[in-house]
């Protein structure tokens, strides 16, 4: 049935725990772990020489350490800032992508952001240390929700003011923040993994759920609109269906064949938030006639 598609119903995180909530579950549990393990014997040096990401630690074989530092932090502060991210950019990425292509985006964001961050450490010595936080996995959501809201204004608050911007604007800051932070030395945040974090979200979306890595353009392409009917029933416009009727004309199994079928091929190849309005729209009535049936 119709409704009984992914992108045809609405995202239902009351029924199914989202990946975005078991992401903040998790860096929870861990975090609490950690304090619990502050009063076992050399719990700090176990962390940092086995879970933290460190030269010494991937020096020594450990690749493990490219996804457990992820879901580690420093203190309560660290924690929730980043969980803020996972949270207010997270839900929005992970409707838009889908569960799997989400946790692979949040996953490699944070293992190249690690490597990205190891980098920087082997070339100057400020950048050494044990490495900890979900802060690289976010940037790669904060790249993600950027590119896919490109043009888009929206409202963000940062530290309690809210900001209106774009997703363009977004970016720009993210990055110039990062880029910023690499300068600072010795300022205690990985931000070459902030750096890597966001470079991996943005190419994740544009070559994966976009497909425009051949042509690096913005805005996002959208699909051509369709073909206004000079005449009008009430206040709705008409719009001629692949058959050069009007929908309205059309039974249900005929408009799902010649309307629905091919906006579902395209979010197959390029994702929900590559539809027009016009798209979701159709897709909002084939949801209405199929609810009278």
């Amino acid at each position: 049935m119709l409704e009984d598609r992914d992108y045809m119903r609405q995202p239902e995180y009351g029924r199914r725990l989202s990946l975005t909530v078991a992401l903040l579950i998790i860096n929870a549990a861990v975090f609490v772990t950690e304090l619990v393990a502050l009063n076992l014997p050399q719990s700090l040096e176990f962390e940092n020489h086995y879970l933290a990401l460190s030269l010494t630690g991937l020096e020594h074989g450990f690749v493990w350490q490219l996804l457990t530092f992820q879901f580690m932090h420093a203190g309560w502060m660290h924690l929730i800032f980043n969980s803020l991210a996972i949270y207010f950019f997270g839900r929005p990425v992970e409707t838009a992508l889908g569960r799997r292509h989400f946790l692979t985006l949040y996953l490699s964001a944070g293992i190249i952001g690690g490597l990205v961050q190891m980098l920087f450490a082997l070339l100057l010595r400020s950048f050494n240390g044990a490495v900890v936080g979900a802060s690289a996995g976010a940037s790669g959501l904060v790249a993600a929700f950027a590119i896919l809201h490109w043009e888009e204004r929206f409202n963000l608050l940062i530290y309690f003011i809210p900001v209106s911007m774009t997703g363009k604007t977004l970016l720009a800051v993210s990055l110039g923040l990062a880029f910023l932070g690499i300068l600072t030395p010795n300022s205690g945040i990985a931000n070459a993994a902030h750096l890597g974090g966001i470079l991996t979200g943005g190419f994740y979306v544009r070559l994966f759920i976009q497909d425009q890595w051949s042509h690096w353009k913005f805005p996002i392409r959208r699909a051509a609109p369709r073909e206004l009917v000079g005449t009008r029933a009430g206040k709705r416009s008409l719009w001629r269906s692949a058959s050069n009727k009007p929908d309205e004309d059309l039974s249900t199994d005929e408009f799902v064949k010649s309307e629905v079928d091919p906006i579902l091929d395209k979010i197959s190849k390029h994702g929900i938030q590559s539809l027009t309005e016009r798209e979701r729209q159709i897709l909002e009535k084939a949801r209405e006639r199929m609810a009278k049936h």
